[in-house]
């Protein structure tokens, strides 16, 4: 038996052959330069000779070469996404499923997804400054849009490609994927004026996010779409975790008039509307109804569980993917702006007033 020393490893690795997009010509009986637009999605190739061509590549195993792509695209072939990781953004459980989903639809184009992290807003802002400068990355997802957002500003600017995850009060050069919270807060106020509430109060998030405007937008235009009054005392705002929702909550429970039914904008502000309610000895459901939106896991598992306005995470990160990408390739931004509704998930936290 002959010895398979490093020597002999080495050329049997040699003898393996790669698969080239000529391979792929010849085996579809196409032209090279349609195989390579076919593969880089252009728009001039036809939506069934890309699938074929992908079904092909993923056949015979065929995988470019990142850094020869580099060279001839000028693309990094990488999507980025730069977290604030700040002490009120404890990344939550679903951020799994978001990245997976992003992921996902990333490689099914041969790219990848470079994600950074920073402490706070100025630090996310210099970090993707450095990513664009060293053109690690060809674009940028990004979440928690502001109505007034310095990113959006400076990727205009240096003409990087972007969508957002929400939207913008300028919204010229701008693409988007983003959930009809407002719509979904306006049916929460429906329901609870279906049940017979006529003191309804609601608790937003930090008005400097996009979400906060139009989830109030939301509240008003329901409040008078059930035929109330809108009572500005009952809308409170800043609270974005269980700690700044039992504040908000307190002071809407002891109010000589207190509320029969709070709208929260976030699930984590209206957990802490429980821990309020709990230490005024009124019990969630019956002395006071709650609606939320968001859709985390711990609202399953309040008492009473939460009803709440679901998000697929999944979706949203497929969908953001697919969109930058289609950016990245020269599609107008005004084409590539999607808006679709929350899931009403229907749990014991809310019912007709006692």
């Amino acid at each position: 038996m002959r010895n398979k020393g490093p020597e002999n490893q080495g050329k049997f690795r040699s003898n393996v052959q790669r698969v080239t997009i000529i391979d792929l010509s010849r085996h579809l009986g196409i032209s090279k330069s349609t195989v390579s637009r076919a593969l880089n999605g252009y728009k001039d190739i036809s939506e069934s000779t890309r699938l074929r061509v992908q079904k092909a590549a993923q056949q015979l195993g065929y995988r470019p070469l990142a850094h020869a792509q580099a060279i001839k695209t000028g693309l990094a072939r990488s999507v980025g996404l730069v977290l604030n990781v700040d002490t009120h953004n404890d990344h939550r459980p679903f951020l799994t499923d978001f990245l997976d989903g992003i992921s996902q639809r990333a490689s099914q184009e041969s790219w990848t997804l470079t994600v950074a992290t920073a402490p706070n807003s100025e630090a996310v802002l210099e970090t993707i400054k450095r990513l664009s400068d060293e053109r690690k990355v060809d674009g940028f997802i990004l979440p928690r849009t502001r109505i007034l957002d310095p990113r959006i500003v400076y990727l205009r600017q240096a003409h990087v490609p972007f969508v957002l995850y929400g939207r913008t009060e300028h919204q010229e050069d701008c693409a988007w994927f983003d959930i009809n919270g407002e719509k979904a807060i306006a049916q929460a106020v429906a329901r609870l004026a279906g049940f017979g509430h006529k003191r309804i109060a609601f608790i937003n998030g930090v008005e400097r996010y996009m979400y906060a405007q139009l989830r109030e937008d939301g509240f008003r235009d329901g409040i008078r779409a059930a035929g109330l009054e809108v009572d500005e005392d009952l809308m409170l705002g800043g609270a974005i975790d269980k700690a700044s929702g039992a504040q908000a909550g307190g002071t809407l429970l002891d109010l000589a008039v207190p509320p029969t039914a709070i709208v929260c904008a976030l699930d984590r502000a209206a957990l802490g509307v429980y821990e309020a309610a709990k230490a005024r000895n009124l019990t969630i459901g019956r002395d006071v109804s709650v609606i939320a939106y968001d859709g985390i896991p711990e609202g399953e598992y309040a008492t009473p569980p939460l009803t709440t306005f679901s998000v697929d995470s999944r979706q949203a990160g497929e969908a953001l993917a697919d969109l930058l990408l289609k950016r990245i390739k020269g599609s107008a931004p005004e084409d590539l702006r999607q808006v679709v509704d929350a899931t009403l998930v229907e749990r014991q936290s809310d019912g007709p007033p006692q």
